[in-house]
């Protein structure tokens, strides 16, 4: 079995969804399953929709679920017919009238906190897969409709669901067997509280990217031969192409590349993606809905040739020094560091060491303040604002000296604010002025991929 997981641009209307099942039934063989992302911007829709709950402008919330609702059956309107038209319209109407009843009641509350969300987003999922799972059996297949709720269990994270596999897996190899000319459906993104939590099946989300990350849950629960991520793009690019043109899809790369490479800024691939099919050391492959004979990446355990691969950055960085006397010939310090951003949840990207200083990088500034004000206590703190991160990422980096000469020869203009090289074979990395970042990828793919 393969898993073949369509985002939301390969699902936005009839036409899209129409091309994304043709993909899908040429697999037919292969015995697929399709885990599908709500319609392109549904999931915007969703959260301004519990914005407006929020404020109890129950009359806009109507209009709005109204309007969502009439997308969905435009889309069966457009190519099912008869009883899989009926059904279908049915089904559509029914989780409309679930969402408007729940909305009304957090209209009159005014609230709408993140249990409730992750309730109302959950929508945008159950309505596109209804309409695939018909169209699947309008086109002479069986399907079955799965409803994610009850297979992904997950802590009660509201937003960031943690997943309990334990139950995970055994739910989805009960409810998935093999059969020939037959497509299983179901929702990325979502699921529901396990039988070990307080409050038992409430609906839960994986958080943003959480469909891709879904997929290789349904593919390592079945131990699928393959998980194919379809997406708009023509797999893992050498760079964004709207920053540098140039930019190629890189045809193999491995696990710990693409994660590095998630992680630093590349949007194709939810860092969380990888760690299940890591596990059972499945091939994640990457390929584009609109372009479905091109080129493409495939991420897997085989190690590939030494260089550079790719290039990512992230923005929006934030660099903290600490400077302190105590720390020389001292152990335990970095620990009360770390503790420190334990402590309010704050994830450290980049960190550099000296004797008696440390510098380390975050892009969560949420508790700053009471981070510096802590770190304060145990030495001199230095926070320098907008600054950004670019991530050179391939195998064994370190063993090329010229590819770190050549990297540091395009940049002689550009002020390097701290290096990292060394805490992974796989990463080289800069801190740099924000405003430098494009400019700094540009010079940098020119001189390694043009």
């Amino acid at each position: 079995m393969i898993v073949m997981k369509f985002g939301g641009t390969s699902v936005q209307d009839a036409t899209c969804m129409d091309q994304a099942l043709d993909i899908v039934l040429d697999k037919i063989d292969f015995q697929p399953v399709v885990i599908s992302s709500a319609m392109a911007k549904m999931t915007d829709s969703l959260i301004a929709l519990g914005d407006l709950a929020k404020e109890g402008n129950r009359e806009a919330a109507a209009s709005a679920i109204k309007e969502m609702v009439e997308r969905h059956k435009t889309a069966a309107n457009q190519f099912l017919t008869g009883a899989n038209l009926e059904s279908c319209l049915e089904q559509l109407t029914s989780l409309g009238e679930e969402l408007r009843s729940s909305v009304k009641g957090l209209c009159i509350l005014k609230q709408c906190n993140l249990k409730a969300l992750d309730s109302i987003l959950s929508f945008g999922e159950l309505l596109s897969t209804t309409i695939l799972a018909y169209r699947i059996k309008e086109r002479g297949y069986e399907s079955t409709w799965l409803d994610s709720r009850k297979l992904v269990k997950t802590d009660s994270n509201y937003g960031s669901a943690n997943v309990n596999f334990n139950q995970t897996n055994k739910a989805i190899k009960d409810a998935i067997t093999p059969k020939k000319n037959h497509v299983y459906v179901a929702q990325g993104f979502i699921g529901s509280t396990a039988d070990d939590q307080e409050e038992k099946n409430i609906t839960t989300t994986l958080g943003r990217g959480g469909s891709d990350y879904s997929a290789s849950i349904f593919g390592a629960a079945i131990d699928a031969e393959e998980i194919q991520i379809w997406t708009d793009v023509n797999g893992i690019m050498t760079t964004d192409p709207r920053i540098a043109s140039s930019a190629k899809t890189i045809q193999k790369i491995t696990y710990e590349e693409a994660a590095e490479l998630a992680f630093f800024g590349a949007k194709v691939v939810h860092p969380a993606t990888i760690q299940p099919a890591v596990g059972k050391n499945i091939p994640v492959t990457v390929l584009n809905t609109k372009d479905s004979k091109g080129a493409y990446t495939t991420i897997s355990s085989e190690k590939s040739k030494m260089g550079l691969k790719a290039i990512a950055g992230k923005k929006n960085i934030t660099l903290i020094n600490i400077n302190s006397s105590r720390m020389f010939n001292a152990y335990g310090f970095l620990s009360k560091i770390f503790s420190i951003f334990e402590k309010y949840k704050t994830s450290v990207d980049l960190i550099s060491t000296s004797e008696v200083s440390v510098s380390l990088t975050i892009d969560n500034t949420t508790n700053l303040d009471k981070i510096v004000e802590e770190l304060e206590k145990i030495g001199t703190v230095k926070t320098e604002y907008d600054k950004s991160i670019l991530c050179m990422v391939g195998q064994d980096l370190w063993r090329d000296p010229q590819l770190i000469a050549r990297a540091f020869r395009q940049l002689t203009q550009i002020p390097i604010r701290m290096i990292s090289l060394g805490s992974s074979d796989t990463n080289l990395s800069f801190v740099l002025p924000g405003e430098k970042l494009n400019q700094a990828i540009k010079e940098i793919h020119s001189e390694f991929f043009n």
